[in-house]
């Protein structure tokens, strides 16, 4: 499986954010994005995601099933949890895993194996409301888990995470690299992994 960026330009407000930008990620590789705020860093995961109009050039993900289009292989994890506050952890992760999951999958996790990963065992039965900011993405973060998609795509993964906590995600993006999975993270912070690509965006 390949992820392909070919000449990607997107406009935003009238101003053209990223503009002919292109490169590749192979299956097992990372990318890391950086750079300083406004440089089109969330605009290039949702531009990857489908959730932006293209100005030109092309996003695709070659290899996967044909049938299935590039954001249904994809997860997008934004600065919003996309979790529901009024349902406890468990349901939530319980509802994204039937909505998500295509076919069964060896490489998805069961809810309680996901949370498992995350230190969040112990609070399942929490109203996802009730959960400290960090908890919270914890959560966020196990969605990632519970249905296999191939493509991360993380817009500050680690926000409102302790030590502990990163270093428990960084071995799940390891884990999830080592399956055959791409990552493409935007991040101020180092995430952990040694062998992944850096794209600088906004560098005079």
């Amino acid at each position: 499986m390949r992820l392909c960026v070919e000449n990607l330009s997107v406009s935003r407000g009238g101003r053209l954010v990223l503009d002919r930008l292109s490169f590749s990620l192979s299956a097992g590789q990372a990318l890391v994005v950086t750079g300083p705020n406004g440089a089109g860093k969330s605009t290039l995961l949702r531009a990857i995601a489908g959730l932006l109009p293209r100005a030109g050039g092309a996003v695709a993900l070659a290899g996967g099933p044909p049938d299935v289009e590039l954001p249904q292989q994809a997860h997008y994890l934004a600065h919003s949890d996309g979790l529901k506050s009024a349902l406890t952890v468990e349901e939530n992760l319980g509802f994204w895993s039937r909505y998500l999951a295509r076919a069964p999958d060896r490489r998805s996790r069961t809810v309680d194996a996901a949370l498992g990963v995350v230190g969040l065992g112990h609070i399942a039965g929490a109203p996802f409301g009730a959960l400290s900011a960090g908890q919270k993405r914890r959560a966020a973060l196990a969605r990632l888990l519970v249905a296999f998609r191939p493509l991360w795509l993380l817009d500050e993964p680690l926000t409102a995470l302790d030590r502990a906590s990163r270093e428990k995600f960084a071995a799940a993006m390891r884990d999830h690299c080592a399956n055959g999975g791409l990552i493409v993270a935007a991040t101020h912070e180092p995430l952990g992994l040694d062998e992944a690509s850096t794209l600088t965006l906004g560098a005079s």
